[in-house]
């Protein structure tokens, strides 16, 4: 029997070195390296005319060698190797730089294969550095070649042979996973066809066929799984009645600030779902800075008022630290207790918050994952509300609810998914979205540039700073790394307070550093005792520093759209005018597209659908996080036609089928159960 967990190493043409590389790229044994599929394909399967080649383009061309290989020995100790080849139509000059094993890689008279960038100088043609083939063997050319990603140190040509390899040890027997109802329903390809067919296809209709087969199975299964947690964690379970005589009105008129129409909308489809007997499951979209917060207060005003309490969940012990000092000025006036449960308080501290919690005497909790811990036992749990729920997966958020009798949940993110992609995604939930930016909220001018501009950037940053602001430095890294060529926290931040901002207060935080000793910097930099905090994306969910002007993002190129956005967030929250600067290495058309981007919009909906269309779901979502599992080869923004069929699908097998128990069924069953325990956050 095909074993798919047999290691790697066992496959031919992988020693220890390329066991490490692979690994590198998450490929750990047969499995893993079978479904590595390429990233884009070559066309290097018709060759063109010398003389119809056209200047910069990529071609092939098939040509006799009418010369031998002539070294020309140039400055610096470079060699430059000349071959002249021609058709029937011209004659051309390939050329290559320091590679002398081709001196005598060549036969007078013989026809090879050669696929690379055209030039044309003065009407001569030529072609710098092609991959080629004899005309017999096309292994690089005379085909459809598959791209990869991959590391520097792994060629194309490693790894399409590796994967070949693999392919052959399959030979064949992989299991089918799709039911036959399916495959013939909807004329999909077998699975041993469409592995094979989509790594090397003869043609790209039939790269089509595969890919549709492999699209298919992963969407299908997607939808089955999610349909599978909406029946689970149903809307129609009989829920809380919150009482109509506390209104939501109540508190916005008391308020010292205006809502937004946008706002006010969100809290009247909240406040109907409360007033329902079914359990309202509601996700708040809300962009950086639009006002989720106040939402969820007035929320728990009510639920408190009605005889409930609420929990509050956060990512971080910051931000939830933050939100008990909203909550409380708001609520106080209204005898509404809250009170903070996160890991850093004592023992003695949180013991007697427990206590109260389960006495009632503690109407809304704010805290951490902490509040997940069985101890927590709440009295008369009625509402419950997770924050930036991308770093929450669906467990979490059921086992928070738990502690309740079918509280409402009200589940909040800052990172705008387009819609159609938050209705399929999360089809448990009802969507809301705020989609205005309250008045006060400043515009935040944003710059992308290169390293030449360093220096204007830094003195910026200082006149910034003599005007009594403070500054962000975001970096990718923790600490330098050989083979990654970005800034790293430890190297700026020894970098600055020894050299560039000596004459400044200058610390940095970082992922790997204690909870506590993380909260203690960022309040002194909410204090304004820290002129410039150098951190990674822990800050893109963080507390609100007003006094912050300056966000200065390291290796943008790095990012995700949707996490520079997040990032771009943490400025502006006051009366100062604000400035994100965008720092990149790459020369890459993609990478100038995105800082473009940012340039030219602060509507984080916008650069969600751009972030989901130039990098797909994987990168857009982060690898894991979101209760979903991982996609190889579906792109959601690509696929989405796809996607829409395949959810009525999937609809169809779960009304007639739910659980899946049907004997037809057990392949699909297994395949889906099989895909959730990938996904921890499930």
């Amino acid at each position: 029997m095909l074993d798919l967990t047999k290691d790697v190493k066992y496959v031919k043409g992988v020693g220890p070195n390329r066991v490490k590389l692979l690994n590198k790229i998450g490929i750990y044994n047969l499995g893993d390296l079978i479904t590595y599929y390429p990233r884009d394909y070559e066309d290097r399967s018709k060759p063109r005319m010398i003389q119809n080649l056209v200047n910069g383009e990529d071609s092939l061309i098939k040509a006799v060698a009418v010369s031998r290989v002539v070294e020309i020995r140039l400055k610096n100790r470079m060699c430059m190797y000349k071959l002249v080849v021609q058709d029937e139509t011209a004659k051309c000059t390939i050329i290559w730089f320091n590679q002398s094993y081709l001196k005598n890689k060549f036969i007078i008279g013989e026809t090879y294969y050669f696929f690379g960038k055209a030039n044309i100088r003065m009407g001569k043609f030529e072609m710098s550095s092609p991959v080629f083939d004899d005309v017999n063997t096309k292994n690089n050319t005379g085909r459809i070649i598959p791209i990869y990603s991959s590391t520097y140190s792994l060629s194309q040509n490693t790894i399409r042979k590796i994967i070949e390899n693999g392919l052959e040890m399959v030979d064949g027997n992989l299991e089918e996973n799709m039911p036959e109802y399916i495959l013939d329903n909807y004329n999909l390809l077998g699975i041993n066809e469409a592995t094979k067919k989509v790594h090397f296809p003869e043609s790209f209709e039939e790269f089509k066929e595969a890919r549709k087969r492999l699209v298919f199975e992963e969407l299908l299964t997607m939808q089955v799984a999610l349909l599978g947690l909406k029946n689970k964690y149903s809307r129609d379970i009989k829920g809380i009645e919150f009482a109509k005589e506390y209104k939501f009105s109540d508190i916005i008129n008391d308020l010292p600030f205006n809502l937004t129409n946008a706002q006010i909308r969100v809290l009247q489809e909240i406040e109907n779902d409360m007033e329902k007997d079914k359990s309202m499951n509601r996700l708040l979209q809300g962009d950086v800075g639009s006002g989720k917060t106040i939402v969820s207060i007035i929320a728990a005003y009510k639920a408190v008022k009605s005889g409930y309490q609420a929990a509050i969940m956060a990512p971080t012990s910051i931000l939830a630290s933050q939100h008990l000092e909203s909550f409380t000025e708001i609520l106080e006036k209204y005898n509404i207790r809250c009170e903070l449960l996160i890991s850093s308080i004592t023992k003695k501290k949180k013991e007697e918050i427990l206590e109260k919690l389960k006495n009632g005497e503690i109407d809304v909790l704010i805290g951490t994952h902490a509040i997940l811990e069985d101890n927590v036992i709440f009295k008369n749990l009625g509402l419950v509300v997770t924050d930036e729920q991308h770093r929450f997966g669906v467990r979490q958020r059921s086992k928070i609810a738990s502690k309740g009798k079918n509280p409402d949940v009200l589940v909040m993110t800052a990172t705008p998914i387009p819609r159609t992609l938050a209705l399929i995604l999360y089809g448990d939930l009802d969507i809301s979205i705020i989609d205005e930016l309250p008045p006060n909220r400043k515009k935040i001018d944003t710059f992308a540039v290169t390293k030449q501009m360093e220096e204007r950037v830094n003195n910026f940053i200082k006149k910034q700073i003599e005007e009594g602001r403070q500054c962000y430095i975001v970096c990718p890294l923790v600490e330098e790394n050989e083979e990654i060529d970005a800034k790293s926290v430890l190297e700026l931040a020894e970098k600055y307070k020894n050299e560039t901002f000596k004459e400044y207060k200058v610390e940095y935080i970082h992922g790997k550093m204690r909870p506590k000793e993380k909260d203690e910097i960022m309040l002194e930099f909410k204090e304004g005792k820290i002129d410039i905090l150098i951190s990674t994306t822990v800050i893109e969910v963080g507390v609100n520093v007003p006094n912050s002007s300056i966000m200065v993002i390291e290796n943008a190129e790095r990012f995700g759209l949707a996490a520079l956005h997040q990032l771009r967030g943490r400025v502006g929250r006051g009366e100062y005018k604000s400035y994100c600067i965008l720092k990149y290495n790459s020369k890459s058309d993609v990478v100038r597209q995105r800082m473009k981007i940012m340039q030219e919009t602060n509507d984080g909906f916008v650069i969600a659908e751009k972030d989901l269309e130039l990098r797909g779901t994987g990168e857009f979502f982060g690898t894991r996080q979101h209760g979903i599992p991982e996609f190889k080869i579906a792109n959601l923004f690509v696929d989405m036609p796809m996607l829409k069929s395949v959810q009525s699908v999937a609809l169809k097998i779960e009304s007639e089928d739910k659980g899946l128990t049907q004997p037809k069924n057990e392949r699909l069953r297994k395949l889906v159960d099989n895909k959730l325990k990938q996904s921890v956050s499930l």
